[in-house]
Formats: C-alpha cells, structure tokens, sequence
C-alpha cells in the first residue's frame, strides 16, 4: 500500500469516529426534528418534548451518553432541515422524511433505516358522506403548490379519472384552516401528519381518513455521509428498539429479561456476544435504550398508537409476524 493511500485510510477512520466523539465530549446529542406535529414531535406549554421522532432520538442519547434525558431538540423548517445537518449544526435529523435516491446521493446524507412505513392518503369532511378516494369525484382538494404531494395525487386522480377542484395553500395550517371553515373538502398528505392534524382540528369526529394509500414514503433518521461508527450507531439503536419488541423484552420486564436463558435476548441486552465494543459504546447500551424510552411497539402505542390520542392501528409498522413488514437484522 503507497504512502498516500496510506494517508486517505488513516483520514478516512478518524472522520468516521468524529460525530460519536463530539457527542460524547459535549455531553448532549443535538437532534432535528419538527414542530408542532403531534405523535412525532411536539413541544407542551412547558417546552418538553413528546412523540415518536423525539423518542428515537432520546433512545441514541440513551445508547451514547446513558441518559436519554441529554437532548438537545432543535426545531427545524422543511427548508432548513438539510442545512443544518450538513453544516454540523444537528448531529441527527429525526423528522417526517421520506428516504429518496436523492437524499442518499446528491444531498450527501444518510438514512439509517426505517421508524415508520408511511403513505400518501386523504383526510375529508365527514358531509361528503364517502368512504374511498375513488369517490372524491367534484370534491375540492387543499394541496401546497409545487409540493410532491400535489404531483402524486394528481397522477392518482388521472390514473382513476376523476376530475377535482385544487386550492392551493401554502402550508398545513392554511390546509386545517381551509378544510374547518369549508373551502375544501379534502387534503392530502402523509398519514403520519394526516393523523397529527386531526387532533389539531379541535373537531375529530367532523372529518375521517380515508383507507386508501397512494405513495410509500419510509421515514426514518437521517445523519451526514462520511462517518460510519455515527452511522452505525444510529443505525442499531433503531434495531435494538425493534429486536427488544421482537424478542418480547420492554421497559416493564427488563429486570427479568437480564435473567432469561435466551441467547438472542442476552446479546440485545449485552450479557453476551459482541456487546457494545463495535459501537464504541457501553456494553448496557440496548439495556439502557429499553430502560429509559422502551420497545418499539412501547414507543409507537404511546405516541401514535391505540395509547394515544391518534389511535392509529400498527398496519405496516407491526412486526414481520404479525402483519406488518417491519423486522431488524439480528444482532450477533
């Protein structure tokens, strides 16, 4: 191997451990997430934080520093989102993103993997007395110009030809203002945000969501490309979370799970195995995430789920055996 590249090796590892030390010498994770959207991240009167965006990122503080309490939450619009992940001014984005082509290549970024499987949908007045998109024949339809929801639903109503009013707004406020006092009849966007503005109308039982999903939008954290031990970390925090619920081990039986036979669930927990030596963590980090933030199905039933006020079902976002799609790679 030539002096050079040599060099470029040495280089290439030292930037791969620069965020997970930063982190740890701060003694605080600065995390991205959103504002005001309910079951994913939302500040009380009180400024304290609360959903399962917010929760994914209480779970890696967990994992670095061992207290999910050493968050720093930082609010950040559609539009500076990127910027400041890649300027170093968060060290993670936990926001409703769907994970693109374009964010993992042209944008420099990285997904981790998936914390909910969503959809482009449709919420309605409950006057229009429909059941299914295919009946929002004539209805008028609140989209935000310019928007990817806007070319999506357009392709869908001309695939089933059906012929729509548009007012445009400029963003969900203008689109709940629009819908309460009866200039549109429908929007459409993720049902992630779908479910979060329902709650926001002060009027839940005026409007229904209707089933179907037209797009598929994975949402998951997002880090800075060139830094694979950030990376990884973030990447397995995810999957502690979803091989905790999986191999049936929560915050309410941890104690006793430290006592089980199992060898899967004695690697989660760091008993055995390679434990958290090539994370560059604590050997109780997976003990620690479950400790403080719980499962993923805790997480998801407390903040979006039949636990909270959006009483959304698990659909996709259920584990692989009991019908959803979601799974994590084992952990040995």
């Amino acid at each position: 191997m030539s002096v050079m590249m040599i060099a470029i090796a040495c280089f290439s590892t030292e930037l791969r451990a620069i965020t997970l030390e930063e982190i740890k010498e701060r003694g605080e994770l600065n995390c991205g997430v959103s504002a005001g959207l309910p079951g994913f991240s939302n500040p009380d009167g009180e400024g304290k934080w609360s959903g399962l965006n917010v929760d994914i990122c209480r779970a890696v503080a967990a994992a670095v520093l061992g207290d999910g309490a050493r968050v720093k939450f930082i609010p950040l619009t559609d539009s500076s989102q990127m910027t400041a992940l890649q300027s170093g001014e968060v060290d993670l984005l936990s926001k409703n993103i769907t994970w693109t082509m374009t964010g993992d290549t042209s944008l420099g970024l990285h997904f981790t993997g998936i914390t909910f499987y969503d959809g482009q949908g449709f919420l309605a007045r409950k006057k229009l007395n429909v059941t299914s998109a295919l009946e929002l024949g004539g209805a008028a339809v609140c989209l935000q110009e310019g928007s990817a929801n806007e070319s999506i639903l357009k392709a869908y109503f001309k695939e089933h030809n059906i012929a729509f009013k548009t007012l445009f707004t400029k963003d969900s406020a203008q689109d709940i203002k629009e819908l309460l006092e009866g200039r549109c009849d429908v929007m459409s966007g993720r049902r992630s945000e779908l479910y979060g503005l329902l709650s926001k109308t002060g009027q839940p039982d005026a409007f229904v969501v209707l089933p179907e999903v037209i797009s598929r939008e994975p949402l998951g954290p997002i880090v800075r490309q060139g830094d694979d031990a950030w990376f990884n970390l973030v990447r397995w925090t995810l999957f502690a979370l979803i091989n905790a619920e999986a191999y049936g081990v929560s915050s309410a039986n941890l104690e006793t799970a430290q006592l089980s036979s199992d060898p899967n669930v004695r690697k989660l927990l760091g008993l055995d195995g390679i434990r958290g030596k090539g994370l560059g963590v604590s050997d109780d980090w997976a003990y620690q995430i479950i400790r403080q933030v719980g499962n993923y199905g805790e997480i998801f039933d407390r903040n979006v789920g039949l636990g909270s006020p959006l009483k959304m079902d698990r659909g996709l976002n259920g584990l692989w055996n009991r019908g959803g799609i979601l799974y994590a790679p084992p952990m040995r």
